[in-house]
């Protein structure tokens, strides 16, 4: 463990100095340019790195990605290649011992591999030889159903398109992707809940919001393509209110490799506020931000009663809402708590405003 002082700033020439960097060492230099210019673009692939939205066409940059994305396309298309005589050296009990980092920086798998009934280490097998294999047993089966078609989060979304419909032709929906675990439930509540599978959330949505919360999330870290759209956000003139036990660098100050003042150190500060919420405090400072607005009559009525139910014995609860507790359990002053509920409000008169104390707030130095 290293460790040093806390950065205030993400992205900016860094960002652009690791990507260009690990590509080059990677990919060389004729392979990183024509893999990284059609990443995210219409006529290319998507990045394996996220699933954070595409902008609209006529609204893509020539480099649509970010450190994360071109890292994971590095690795995936690497001139390093991972020979027949690797696995004849590692058996699987030794692969077994190493981390994913180390099988993954040995090279890319480039001829077809198998295991045989009892054997130690994989086998070559030619391409014909190993579709026959397949072929073979799947046409053995009593049901298409019995087969089970598997793909990893690594596999790009146009491969794992092809092997899905291979699945399906074959007679099976039996395809146990990441995907599966990430989204099948999702999709059964929200076509419950809103009548679609998906979000409903555009990126429009986030540049033109009045107030975005980012509430357990560290976007400069695992998805830093969204500090873009918080950037334009706060250029429409968005507050941006961060939930997080610890502030994330990519919040304190988006530094826009794209722009002028993101390769020239400025950047653009994001979180207007930021709350320092103790772990597993969530729901209580939720339920303190419901009984706030409801304080404050900050309710749309019209939407509760055409799109909800039980709104009332909801409400009770929230009234009731125990501070003390609230403040135990999240770590927060109701104060700042009250501040975080009241942003993009009208003001209330300071007679009714309870006295700020300590403040955690996240101070913009961009002039």
């Amino acid at each position: 463990m290293r460790v040093g002082r806390r950065k205030r700033s993400a992205a900016g020439i860094p960002a652009v100095a690791v990507s260009m960097r690990r590509s080059l060492e990677q990919m060389g230099v004729r392979r990183t340019a024509r893999t990284l210019l059609r990443l995210n673009q219409v006529d290319g692939f998507d990045c394996q790195g996220c699933a954070w939205p595409d902008p609209d066409p006529d609204r893509r940059k020539h480099a649509e990605f970010c450190e994360n994305g071109a890292k994971a396309v590095a690795e995936e298309a690497t001139t390093d290649l991972l020979e027949p005589e690797f696995f004849a050296e590692h058996s699987i009990a030794d692969l077994q011992t190493h981390s994913d980092y180390w099988l993954g920086k040995q090279g890319r798998i480039v001829h077809p591999m198998v295991r045989r009934p009892g054997a130690t280490h994989y086998a070559p097998i030619s391409w014909d030889d190993a579709f026959a294999l397949i072929g073979e047993t799947l046409q053995g089966l009593d049901s298409p159903d019995e087969a089970i078609f598997y793909t990893s989060g690594k596999t790009s979304n146009e491969a794992a398109y092809v092997y899905q419909l291979f699945a399906r032709a074959f007679g099976t929906n039996n395809l146990p992707d990441c995907s599966n675990m990430c989204h099948e439930s999702t999709s059964v509540a929200l076509a419950e809940t809103i009548g679609i599978g998906k979000g409903s959330v555009s990126l429009e949505d986030i540049h033109t919001a009045d107030l975005v919360v980012i509430s357990g999330q560290n976007p400069g870290t695992n998805h830093p393509r969204m500090l873009t759209a918080l950037e334009i956000a706060k250029e429409n003139g968005a507050k941006i209110l961060s939930i997080n036990p610890l502030p994330e660098a990519g919040l304190l100050r988006f530094q826009n490799p794209q722009t002028v003042r993101g390769l020239t150190g400025v950047g653009t500060g994001l979180s207007d506020l930021h709350l320092p919420i103790r772990g597993n405090g969530d729901l209580a400072l939720w339920q303190a931000f419901g009984a706030l607005l409801l304080e404050r009559g900050a309710v749309d009525r019209d939407f509760i009663e055409r799109h909800t139910a039980h709104f009332e014995e909801y409400a009770a609860h929230a009234r009731a809402v125990d501070w003390d507790a609230v403040e135990r359990a999240t770590g927060l002053e109701r104060a700042l708590i009250r501040e975080a509920a009241e942003m993009k409000l009208p003001p209330i008169p300071m007679k009714n405003r309870a006295a700020p104390s300590r403040r955690a707030r996240i101070e913009s130095t961009v002039s």
